[in-house]
């Protein structure tokens, strides 16, 4: 036999026998042409393969290690992004310029929470959609502005009638009052931002 058989490898591998046969069939395992298991080859693997919270055993250091020494940098924009998500709910933001993995994943963890609940807030209608609500804002704006703007016509007559003045020099007056306060209306934005 050219490597290790089931039994060796889970022994030095500290874990089960079932567990290296499930590695088998999920090729997570490199295997000689008889059979039997190539150790170093299928260490390295599982390592590349095995999420690093999830190895257990006096071989997980070791094999968190060596899949250190593959794993391409994270870029500070990355690292920056969980940080403040950490920070935004009180927990301790990464020190030392990098992030660990169970900060990240904390991070991760807390975003999906976020997430989730913005989408419960949706469904329960405590949340607009934004392009729908600046139409509804656009639209109810402009329905006041002709409000105001047909409002001289109407009333110019009454006012008039009111005063004993001429109307139609009551609706020019009152026009370009209601024009001039509308300009002035028109010139603040709202930011929804």
């Amino acid at each position: 036999m050219q490597g290790m058989s089931e039994r060796e490898y889970a022994a030095r591998a500290g874990l089960s026998r079932g567990a290296i046969q499930k590695a088998k069939l999920a090729d997570r395992l490199v295997l000689h042409p008889d059979g039997s298991i190539d150790a170093g080859a299928s260490d390295a693997r599982r390592a590349a393969a095995t999420d690093p919270s999830k190895q257990r055993g006096s071989r997980a250091p070791e094999r968190s290690a060596s899949a250190a020494q593959k794993l391409k940098p994270v870029p500070a924009a990355a690292v920056t992004a969980v940080g403040d998500t950490l920070r935004e709910h009180g927990l301790a933001p990464p020190s030392g310029g990098g992030a660990t993995f169970l900060q990240a994943k904390t991070a991760n963890e807390v975003l999906k929470s976020q997430e989730r609940r913005l989408k419960l807030q949706k469904m329960k209608g405590e949340l607009v959609d934004r392009a729908r609500a600046e139409s509804l804002v656009f639209r109810l704006a402009r329905e006041t502005r002709d409000a105001w703007v047909n409002w001289p016509a109407r009333a110019a007559a009454l006012i008039a009638a009111q005063l004993g003045l001429d109307p139609a020099m009551m609706q020019k007056v009152l026009e370009a009052h209601v024009r001039a306060h509308l300009d002035e209306l028109a010139e603040g934005r709202i930011d929804l931002g």
